[in-house]
């Protein structure tokens, strides 16, 4: 009975002795086929994981950024961090070089002396003055950057000075390339917010940009004008005007292009906001334009709408709270210090003292971005002490049209009244048949003085006018001696 007993037994331990070992022989074997497997990557399977892992860096890299300037002073993580890397290694390969060519120096001449030490130091770029100095570079030193002239460019020296202490108050500074050198401070003022004059080696980035844009070029027609503003009522007295001077209109454009270069101008996007037209400003104009209302507004906005579509600009018209909230919808709410990044809404901006109010009661905080753009139509103009906010409160000046803070050439004249502003004018709608023009020459030059006003007390004491030595028209009934234009 005990041996079969004890052979069943002796069984058993054979088999799982068998099982033990044929497990272990697989794990042995499947060990070094990883082994064998992972030699062989070394070289080729490695390499070309490292090679696609740098393709998807690159390429996410590109995609991050791709609203992002190349150079030393935009944000992280752009091509500038690549230079960074790739300073690090041509560091070291000149190190490697210097000791190298100091070993063959040593051949050459025959001593071989330190053919084997490792401590020579000698680098073939240790004398030149221009080397890039690695840890400095890695560290965020920065190139010397040459400011140019600032003139023409008031508010750059105060907002220089303004970005040097208060640059990490909003990372939107930080987004946009700023890292506390003066250059990046300057590249992002002339460049995001346009205070400053752009850096002249930064104009080949600005033709890029035009390039990219779309040059503007000008028109000869006026279907795509007529289009736009045949949907409105409101513009129904300026179609008017601008389809009964489009001869000349078109005439004098192509005199223009034939007289000056009118290629590579980038084409911009211009909004033209006309306050004294939205039912808001409560003046009626359009509709008393024909009925004996003021004309002298819509002669100028006019005469400005077909200049800037002619020139072959992106002409947008708002003449609705509507409008101008569509036209601004990306950019309304914008809380931070910086305008919002991308594409620009608009570039240019013409408005009125009306379209003012309007204008920034819309934007918001985000108005700030946008001060710089203004071209304000102001018939009258706005002198110094009354756009001055703060001296305009000291002086007690309550006029609601005043204390905007801007630039005094930013208000467009009808006349040209002071230089504190610029005289924009409009165009004379000339009525001569050819016998007027044949003896225009004839005509006698005289001393000719123009006064407009069409409230009573402006007129008060008016007698002094009579003393003037020159023939004196009015666009009020006064004395006989005026040749009264009366509306």
């Amino acid at each position: 009975m005990a041996s079969p007993f004890m052979w069943k037994l002796s069984s058993q331990k054979l088999g799982f002795f068998l099982v033990s070992f044929g497990f272990i022989w697989g794990m042995m074997l499947l060990h070094f086929t990883i082994q064998q497997r992972t030699s062989h990557e070394n070289s080729a399977v490695l390499r070309q994981q490292i090679l696609d892992l740098s393709k998807r860096y690159i390429k996410a890299l590109a995609e991050e950024n791709q609203s992002v300037m190349d150079g030393p002073y935009v944000g992280t993580m752009t091509a500038y961090d690549l230079k960074k890397t790739l300073a690090v290694l041509l560091d070291n390969i000149m190190l490697r070089l210097g000791k190298l060519e100091s070993k063959v120096e040593n051949i050459y001449n025959g001593t071989g002396a330190n053919l084997t030490n490792g401590s020579g130091t000698a680098t073939p770029s240790a004398s030149n003055p221009e080397r890039v100095n690695v840890a400095d570079l890695l560290n965020g030193a920065q190139e010397k950057c040459e400011l140019p002239p600032l003139d023409g460019f008031p508010h750059c020296e105060s907002k220089l000075n303004w970005m040097k202490e208060m640059w990490r108050s909003d990372s939107c500074y930080a987004s946009y390339g700023v890292d506390g050198s003066t250059c990046s401070f300057f590249i992002y003022l002339s460049e995001v917010e346009n205070w400053c004059p752009r850096l002249p080696w930064r104009l080949k980035i600005l033709n890029e940009e035009i390039d990219r844009s779309g040059q503007a070029e000008i028109r000869t027609s006026f279907g795509g004008l007529y289009r736009s503003m045949s949907q409105r009522e409101e513009f129904r007295w300026m179609m008017m005007r601008i389809k009964r001077m489009a001869e000349p209109w078109l005439s004098a454009i192509r005199s223009l292009a034939a007289k000056q270069n009118l290629t590579k101008r980038r084409k911009k996007k211009i909004l033209v906001h006309l306050g004294l037209l939205t039912k808001e400003s409560g003046f009626k104009i359009a509709e008393n334009a024909f009925s004996g209302g003021p004309l002298g507004e819509l002669v100028q906005w006019s005469d400005l709408i077909t200049t800037l579509y002619l020139l072959g600009h992106d002409v947008r018209i708002s003449a609705s709270l509507a409008e101008l909230k569509e036209i601004m919808r990306k950019v309304m709410g914008n809380k931070s210090s910086c305008p919002t990044q991308g594409d620009k809404v608009v570039e240019l901006i013409y408005i009125d003292i009306v379209g003012l109010t309007q204008f920034k009661k819309t934007l918001g905080p985000s108005w700030v971005h946008y001060q710089c753009m203004l071209r304000v139509l102001d018939s009258f103009g706005t002198e110094p002490e009354f756009n001055h906010a703060h001296y305009a409160q000291s002086k007690g000046h309550k006029t609601p049209w005043g204390k905007w803070n801007l630039n005094p050439q930013q208000f467009n004249t009808m006349f040209p009244h002071t230089p504190d502003n610029s005289f924009l004018g409009f165009v004379v709608e000339q009525h001569l048949n050819a016998s007027d023009i044949r003896h225009i020459d004839d005509i006698k030059r005289q001393n000719q003085s123009l006064v407009y006003g069409k409230v009573d007390n402006f007129w008060k004491e008016s007698n002094e006018v009579q003393h003037m030595s020159m023939g004196y028209h009015a666009l009020r009934v006064l004395a006989e001696a005026t040749s009264n234009h009366a509306s």
